[in-house]
């Protein structure tokens, strides 16, 4: 009897085994690490996602169990587990686009799957249009292509960026106390084939992102290492012209060094050349010193000139006085530039711990003349101004990270403490005269603006649920000394906001995922307007909240869908006269977002976004409480093809009318642009072409309601102003990849 249960024990005893827990590690076929691969355990209802490290932690797996890993971009890879006791190591194959590979998993920032799903579908024509990839993002140019791009989302007229956190590789691109406006975001340091990844979100939602987050962030990252080195050339019309280099230097299993170039040319559309140049030169180390610590040194330099000739007001145009590219004062313009410096390091202090440090530079210089009123002011001179500033930067952020496993529930614990400091020389608005002579300086300054931060947020995985809370802690330091006062006086003012956040997700299953965020964010006033203002005015903030869903109801169809509001204690005004941002009342904004991601076949693909906003003044009477410019219905969407060597796009955007003033007396008439992209690959040579606005449609890029005069008048006329957008435009592109 003895025996026999003896036998009957060996017997079921791989049966009766205890679960064991595994360590992982996530890699591509060099042997890099992949971060955000989702891990499923097929015999529970477990998961995880790798870290920046590619490591990943799954609880109760057993000998034999198999783990099946997925990643937009990889096929789908399983894994047999032989042992628990080693460190397993997971390598995926690199496929073409295919949505199958999408699981609507427990991440709160799973919709921004849409982002990696668009990087992969369309291409990217200028650094500008990187922005375009956010649904429901408008931009618009208005000054010979050098000037920063104004930008349109969730019912704001952002200008250059006052309500929108802009950074690359966590360096910020948004500038505070701009000598044209606050949070001026130019991106045109951006090569566009160096970028890797794109994250995007709506709201005031995210613990990491401080100031200017209120209708949303954009952050990108830039590649660590070059597949293959390149050299591309792009002619076009209006003397369009464009050559780009990308050099691998250094290409090992622990070190990679890689150099890129841009140059950019043209005269544009308009009857008085632009003149626009922009050179772009970036350099970028990565290395792995060992398998738990990483660091990047990246360099880069970017300057651009150019002429404009300005909005143009509409009754020029309607008497013939001039043409749509036309021009009243073709002496606007400018020059610019910036150069990075920065440092990361990334330490995993074990296989569930790390830290990510950065510290950057950045020294920037700037100076645009503007005409916006032509003769309302000063009927002799006109009423140029110019705007000016030198500018130095430092920053310093330290985030760690940390994922910690309970009884039933998995948590990510996320640290992160950092500063930044804006050294601003010759903050200058002077009238000027021909671009040549000052006729009066109207404010001339050294501001010194410091803003110290820390942040915290946390995940608890339980079950299907999802909980994320976190808290942010800004504090500011103004200084400002005009030298324009006869007598040294320092202006100072300091303020400190707390912003706590709270996401909720609950996943139905791998394809239905419900969502509600909850938050408050800030914008930062201007130093001078700070230090005009009670301490109320200084970090105005914005309360906000969305609930929506995230769905893949078939296998190659995502949908995203949500409502949102969002409460700002002050707007923010653009005043073109003065030539600054000044703040003016409360608001009130909700709306509506929509998109689909839809792959027909193996080799079509289909995208399409709607969004909605109602943006009103909450202080101002019925009928007066419009938002100028703020977007009302906005729609983009395209076809994008890939078969074998050859890949083809034709996208949309569209944007409705909107008032252009607060009692919608004056509108800005809305477009329907469709531009198109192709392209064919040889072995080491790709030749393509893009259009934009295939259709040659009249459009009006930028519009604003001004108040102007024109030389011959006697009487000033408050009209739209606006500058043309792009006729139809054509480019042939040549690459060689070596």
């Amino acid at each position: 009897m003895r025996i026999i249960l003896a036998q009957l024990f060996l017997l079921l005893m791989p049966l009766c085994a205890f679960a064991d827990d595994i360590e992982g590690m996530i890699v591509d076929e060099k042997q890099s690490p992949i971060a955000g691969a989702y891990i499923i355990h097929l015999q529970s209802d477990h998961h995880a996602h790798s870290n920046e490290f590619g490591s990943f932690f799954l609880k109760d797996i057993n000998v034999g169990d198999t783990l099946q890993v997925l990643h937009l971009g990889y096929e789908t890879a399983y894994f047999v587990v032989e042992q628990t006791s080693k460190r397993v190591v997971i390598s995926m194959t690199e496929s073409v686009f295919n949505l199958d590979e999408v699981v609507i998993g427990q991440n709160i920032k799973q919709v921004n799957i849409i982002a990696s799903i668009d990087i992969l579908t369309s291409s990217t024509k200028s650094s500008q249009e990187i922005l375009r990839k956010v649904p429901g993002l408008i931009i618009g140019q208005h000054a010979g292509g050098g000037k920063a791009e104004q930008i349109f989302l969730r019912g704001f007229d952002i200008d250059h960026g006052t309500d929108i956190n802009i950074t690359v590789d966590g360096m910020p691109v948004n500038m505070v106390s701009h000598a044209h406006g606050q949070g001026y975001s130019d991106m045109h340091f951006i090569i566009p084939e160096t970028l890797e990844e794109m994250d995007f979100g709506k709201g005031p939602y995210y613990a990491d992102k401080g100031n200017f987050g209120t209708a949303g962030y954009v952050q990108f990252k830039t590649k660590d290492k070059l597949e293959e080195s390149q050299i591309g050339l792009e002619f076009g019309r209006f003397n369009t012209m464009r050559a780009m280099g990308m050099l691998k230097i250094l290409d090992t299993d622990k070190h990679n060094l890689y150099a890129a170039a841009e140059y950019v040319a043209t005269d544009g559309p308009v009857e008085s050349s632009q003149n626009f140049f922009r050179n772009n030169i970036m350099v970028k180390y990565s290395a792995d010193i060992n398998a738990r610590n990483k660091i990047s040194v990246l360099a880069s330099h970017f300057t651009s000139t150019w002429d404009a000739s300005g909005q143009i007001p509409q009754r020029a145009v309607d008497q013939g006085l001039i043409t749509r590219f036309g021009a009243i004062d073709d002496t606007e313009g400018g020059e610019t530039n910036r150069t990075n410096v920065m440092v990361s390091f990334d330490r995993a202090i074990d296989q569930n711990t790390f830290i990510k440090n950065r510290v950057y530079y950045n020294l920037y210089d700037f100076e645009l003349y503007s005409n916006f009123t032509f003769f309302l002011d000063d009927p002799v001179n006109a009423d140029q101004i110019r705007q000016k500033e030198k500018r130095q930067i430092f920053g310093i952020e330290s985030v760690w990270n940390k994922a910690a496993y309970f009884d039933n529930t998995n948590a990510l614990f996320q640290v992160g403490i950092g500063m930044r400091s804006d050294d601003i020389n010759d903050n200058e608005l002077s009238r000027s005269k021909n671009r040549r002579e000052t006729l009066e300086n109207i404010q001339l300054g050294q501001v010194d603006e410091q803003n110290m931060y820390a942040f915290a947020s946390a995940e608890f995985d339980v079950g299907r649920w999802l909980f994320q809370p976190g808290v942010r802690l800004d504090y500011f330091k103004f200084n400002y000394v005009n030298d324009l006062d006869t007598l040294f006086n320092r202006q100072s003012q300091t303020k400190a906001v707390a912003s706590p956040k709270f996401n909720i997700i609950y996943n139905m299953n791998e394809s239905v995922q419900l969502f509600l965020k909850s938050g408050i964010g800030f914008h930062s006033n201007d130093a001078r307007v700070v230090l005009q203002q009670t301490a109320n005015d200084i970090l105005p903030r914005a309360f906000g909240a969305d609930i929506g869903t995230l769905l893949k109801p078939t296998k190659r169809l995502v949908v995203n869908a949500g409502l949102w509001y969002l409460f700002l204690e002050q707007e923010f005004v653009y005043v073109g006269d003065a030539g600054i941002v000044e703040p003016s009342g409360k608001s009130r904004r909700l709306g509506v977002d929509f998109g689909l991601r839809y792959q027909l076949n193996d080799w079509l693909f289909l995208s399409g976004d709607v969004n909605y906003a109602y943006a009103r003044s909450v202080d101002e009477p019925e009928g007066a409480d419009f938002i100028p410019l703020a977007p009302i219905l906005t729609s983009t969407g395209g076809l994008f093809f890939k078969h074998k060597n050859m890949q083809a796009n034709i996208q949309y955007r569209y944007v409705q009318d909107r008032p252009a003033n607060e009692d919608d007396s004056i509108t800005a008439i809305g477009y329907f642009i469709t531009d198109v992209t192709a392209q064919y690959d040889f072995k080491q040579l790709s030749l393509g072409f893009a259009i934009e606005n295939l259709f040659n449609s009249d459009w009006n890029e930028t519009q604003f309601a001004t108040e102007s005069r024109l030389r011959n008048e006697t009487e000033s006329v408050e009209e739209i102003h606006f500058t043309p957008g792009i006729p139809f435009f054509i480019k042939g592109m040549v690459k060689y990849r070596f």
